[in-house]
């Protein structure tokens, strides 16, 4: 992740231009991906999506930064406005990669450290890592030079021309400890996470060969390119910017970054069956409106229905854990869209409580795994 960037103006040009295109169309469609989660409660009961929510603020708030930054740089006599926007800049960009980092330690432990895990206060204890570490990193940095923010300018091109002046880290070192060095952390844990459990989805579709069929190569693709764009390790194109192939790279690295709001709609909001139906059944009109008594509907109602039970210690595990399965950013690269319903869990008292997956009739074959493991350790 070089600091100097591009030496072309040309190319700087073409750049800056993916850039802001980008993050504009990011922020858009990042809006209306928490616009849709936070609209519509069944799309919102489960843990991962609670952490999708989270990656979409940070995300849509760095980008909303990003394209005011060049702007506030044009009145180098706002220093304190200057100072403020690197600030925040700095802030959304660490709480983005931490978010995402949570994401991949919450699939290893849904998916890979499925039982004997008890959690109190999960998404609590989340949210105050997710917000609260690039909180600690940032206070430290100005506290120790508030003139570690400001006003950046890095030289020139080699046709002579100046680089535009950027509102951010001033200071070499800083900008290595507290980005560099903090991204490639999250960075290489996430991406140890996404093999890991890789791995444990090629392990139970081997075990489980009858219920993989209804899927295909393309869908499997999807769920993983769906994955890594949440993940964030399209960022890694920035380790390979260097020498001979920095400038594809570079293109590479600002299309996917910069177009990464708008994927995680397309992967985790337009394709996904659940929130298509949400739209149709309260957004659309004629044709295309589903009716609120429909076939999914009468499902969720018959499920909560079962919340009258007598509730014990196994019957409680098992209304969480399908809500944290189901409509969620794992489940969808585990199962096809038509295949997700809605969670037996929503409302459940033990919500946040615990990471552990049995299974729900019908279900995907993934938590029909697991629910054997379970019987078969009992």
């Amino acid at each position: 992740m070089p600091r100097t960037g591009i030496t072309s103006c040309l190319q700087a040009t073409i750049l800056t231009y993916i850039t802001y295109i980008g993050c504009g169309i990011s922020a858009i469609f990042l809006s209306i991906t928490l616009l849709t989660y936070l609209a519509f409660g069944k799309l919102r009961k489960d843990i991962p999506s609670k952490i999708l929510i989270q990656l979409c603020v940070a995300l849509l708030f760095l980008n909303l930064v990003f394209l005011v930054d060049g702007w506030l740089a044009l009145y180098p006599d706002a220093v304190g406005l200057c100072i403020s926007t690197a600030w925040f800049l700095h802030y959304f960009l660490l709480a983005s990669f931490t978010w995402m980092g949570l994401e991949a330690v919450h699939m290893y432990l849904a998916l890979v450290k499925v039982f004997n895990t008890y959690i109190p206060r999960y998404m609590l204890k989340f949210s105050l890592l997710g917000w609260g570490i690039p909180l600690l990193v940032v206070i430290v940095v100005i506290a120790v030079d508030e003139d570690n923010y400001g006003l950046v300018g890095y030289g020139q091109y080699v046709d002579g021309s100046r680089t535009d002046d950027f509102c951010w880290l001033k200071n070499d070192i800083t900008f290595y400890v507290t980005v560099v060095a903090y991204f490639c952390v999250i960075f290489l844990i996430n991406l140890v996470m996404f093999v890991v459990v890789m791995v444990q989805l090629c392990r139970i579709k081997k075990q489980n060969p009858d219920n993989m069929r209804h899927r295909n190569g393309l869908q499997d693709l999807r769920s993983v390119v769906g994955v890594t764009v949440l993940l964030g390790l399209t960022w890694g194109f920035a380790f390979f910017a260097w020498g001979p192939v920095n400038l594809p790279f570079m293109y590479l690295f600002c299309i996917f970054n910069s177009f990464q709001g708008f994927f995680i709609f397309v992967f985790h909001c337009a394709v996904k069956e659940n929130v298509r139906r949400q739209w149709r059944t309260y957004l659309c009109c004629g044709r295309l409106r589903l009716a609120e008594n429909s076939e999914w509907s009468r499902t969720a109602t018959q499920k909560t229905g079962k919340k009258s039970l007598p509730v014990t210690r196994a019957t409680s595990l098992h209304s969480y854990n399908s809500s944290q399965f189901n409509n969620s950013s794992i489940f969808s690269f585990l199962s096809n869209d038509s295949s997700e319903r809605p969670s037996g869990g929503i409302g459940s008292p033990f919500d946040d409580r615990s990471i552990t997956a049995l299974e729900e009739p019908n279900s995907d074959m993934v938590l029909n795994e697991i629910n054997s493991q379970f019987r078969s350790q009992n």
